[in-house]
């Protein structure tokens, strides 16, 4: 019980996708599969387990040098690109992490369990990418959370198509 997190080369369990998938992409009718990023070996994991269920999941990447943010949304030749953040096209900011597909079980939202996962990200993607800012880009709904753990809004509302009205957000780390 309670938080856990690896990575990068760790390969999450099929428990874990289907967390993701069971939050993120299933409300959206998305197919299964959408819940896998290509780069979700380079990644670093963490989730909140209680009675031997996983009930939240999150994880964080290092954004490359003279990348600036922009990637699928998901594997597939039709998903929607996200866009920039505007802060790291003045090559300030580095290095840098991306917080991507947070998501909580809807039976145990509001209980904190989202929080004890970003705070381990965070935390996390301090220690093993010596990330000193994060990114990341938050659903309508979800940013109330982040603004909660201290995550500021950067940019104009952006739609990701299939997906939603989206945020991007910034939190330096160190």
């Amino acid at each position: 019980m309670g938080v856990n997190s690896n990575g990068p080369g760790f390969t999450p369990s099929e428990e874990y996708y289907s967390c993701r998938y069971s939050t993120l992409r299933e409300p959206l009718d998305f197919p299964r599969g959408a819940e896998f990023l290509e780069d979700d070996d380079k990644a670093l994991h963490a989730w909140f387990s209680t009675d031997n269920q996983i009930i939240s999941v999150g994880r964080s990447h290092l954004i490359p040098p003279g990348n600036n943010g922009s990637q699928a949304d998901y594997i597939g030749l039709n998903a929607p690109k996200c866009p920039d953040f505007t802060p790291l096209l003045s090559g300030k900011y580095r290095p840098a992490i991306q917080i991507r597909q947070m998501g909580t079980s809807t039976q145990h939202r509001l209980k904190g369990y989202a929080a004890e996962v970003l705070e381990e990200l965070e935390k996390k993607s301090v220690e093993i990418f010596a990330a000193q800012y994060g990114f990341l880009q938050a659903r309508i709904e979800a940013i109330p959370f982040y603004q909660s753990q201290g995550w500021e809004i950067i940019d104009e509302l952006f739609e990701i198509p299939g997906i939603g009205p989206h945020r991007s957000m910034i939190k330096k780390l160190s």
